[in-house]
């Protein structure tokens, strides 16, 4: 078994490189620090909880700012895509689970 604070210590920066990422739009940092969070958590798994309850707390919050971030983003790109005739936030399928074929032309300019 490692050590606790060594896997607290990697969710701490996972967590402050996924904010890092979400302030500056960028893919692939999100993604690398996500894989990170998930492998600290991972290890964390095998410790007694009561020796973790404090500093998980305390990352837990952080973790809960990083998720408003990144609803924001969601926002955004969804704010986007509906203003370019896309409708993101509809859901995927219907009520039977077909799926939903059913598109809206949107022009974009007039000639």
């Amino acid at each position: 078994m490692s050590d606790p604070q060594a896997s607290l210590d990697r969710l701490a920066t996972a967590l402050s490189d996924e904010r890092e990422a979400l302030i500056g739009h960028d893919v692939d940092a999100l993604m690398r620090s996500t894989r990170d969070k998930i492998v600290a958590l991972r290890e964390l798994e095998a410790f007694p909880s009561g020796d973790l309850v404090g500093p998980l707390a305390e990352l837990a919050e952080l973790n809960r700012a990083n998720g408003a971030l990144l609803a924001r983003r969601r926002r955004e790109v969804n704010w986007a895509l509906r203003h370019l005739g896309r409708m993101e936030s509809a859901p995927a399928y219907d009520a039977s689970g077909r799926t939903e074929t059913t598109r809206r032309p949107r022009e974009l300019a007039v000639a």
